[in-house]
């Protein structure tokens, strides 16, 4: 008798136990596709990012020298064949703008490391390298 009671009728309590473990290995085998679809993703943006920048900078310090001036040291990574240009620029106490300028890197190394003086309205507080691009003919 009790191996009658055992055996639930089929379809009467929810659906038997092959079709929630076929679910689940959908749902897992669904889930690992759209993980490695965004990971290709992630990694083919971070590539095209990195190999549209032929020219990179960094700011790594600076000092005040004046009330109008500011000396502002820029590390540049380029290929040795290219001129690189970056815009610096300085900012008061007040977060304003008082200076900016392009420095063009004409040196045929690719690593440059120099000091630039920028030229401002007033006293700055701040440098901030705002980015840098690869030369063209008509920069300064």
């Amino acid at each position: 008798m009790a191996d009658a009671r055992a055996d639930l009728p089929e379809g009467r309590y929810g659906r038997s136990g092959t079709a929630d473990a076929r679910t689940d290995r959908r749902l897992k085998l669904t889930g690992a596709v759209l993980g490695v679809a965004l990971a290709g993703f992630v990694a083919w943006a971070g590539v095209s990012y990195i190999a549209d920048q032929k020219v990179t900078g960094e700011l790594t310090g600076f000092e005040v020298v004046s009330d109008s001036e500011i000396q502002v040291n820029v590390a540049i990574r380029k290929p040795s064949d290219t001129d690189g240009v970056c815009t610096v620029r300085a900012q008061a106490e007040d977060g304003l703008e008082v200076g900016r300028a392009d420095f063009r890197f004409d040196e045929d190394t690719g690593s440059v490391h120099r000091s630039v003086t920028l030229r401002t309205t007033e006293r700055a507080t701040a440098a901030e390298l705002m980015g840098c691009t690869e030369a063209t003919s008509a920069a300064p």
